[in-house]
């Protein structure tokens, strides 16, 4: 909580706010630490989650998905604009997806019975088959670090709800890539693609690794002193 000591002319001007930054010597909007449970290269904590899919509420958790890739997204909400372009984008090259053993799981904070009404109502939404999670609470979105934290009581626009983030987690549990935009910008589906197979690649050719844009056929790279000023 920040906290506004009552000044007295013996109070130094850098202690009437909290939010007093000692590194610039200005005073900032707000102070928080950012904090985010999952991290590259580290496993995603076991969440149990529920979702609406193919006409049913279930429940879900990471730990059931091990064996698989997951394409975990975040979006704000539904019924709303940039987000059933995303989410319709996805639903097109979900099968090509699920070739690659691939499962992917939207996420924002509205309820499955939201998630089954906006699916019933929006000629987009009804061509997604894949699970479509539920986070109320905010917990996974807090978890991954895009949930949007407002302050005490000014207004802080998207409060309460997720920025868009694509994470992309192995077989084994572990998160291989992240992708966080702010509100304004819509992700492209192929790219993410693009970066699943990527990481699928680089894991059954150890070695190896993907230059710049790499696409599935495309040369690869070998590191090694050989190569250390040659490109």
């Amino acid at each position: 909580m920040v906290s506004y000591p009552v000044p007295n002319q013996n109070t130094p001007m850098k202690e009437m706010k909290s939010n007093y930054c000692e590194h610039c010597g200005e005073f900032h909007d707000s102070v928080r630490d950012f904090v985010t449970q999952v991290k590259v290269g580290e496993t995603v904590p076991d969440f149990e989650f529920e979702v609406y899919h193919n006409d049913e509420i279930k429940t879900m958790s990471f730990s059931q998905l091990r064996g698989k890739w997951t394409i975990v997204v975040f979006y704000p909400a539904d019924f709303t604009f940039v987000c059933p372009t995303e989410l319709e984008e996805l639903a097109k090259l979900y099968p090509k997806f699920q070739e690659l053993n691939a499962e992917i799981i939207s996420v924002s904070s509205d309820t499955v019975f939201t998630h089954k009404a906006w699916h019933d109502t929006s000629e987009g939404i009804k061509a997604i088959k894949y699970p479509m999670a539920a986070d109320p609470s905010g917990k996974m979105a807090y978890a991954f670090g895009v949930l949007i934290e407002g302050g005490e009581a000014q207004l802080t626009p998207d409060e309460g709800l997720a920025m868009r983030g694509t994470f992309i987690i192995d077989p084994s549990g572990t998160l291989r890539a992240m992708e966080v935009n702010d509100n304004s910008m819509g992700r492209k589906a192929a790219e993410t693609m693009r970066k699943l197979q990527a990481a699928q690649y680089v894991e059954t050719h150890k070695g190896n690794v993907c230059p710049a844009s790499w696409e599935p056929g495309d040369d690869t790279l070998e590191p090694g002193l050989d190569l250390v000023g040659k490109l």
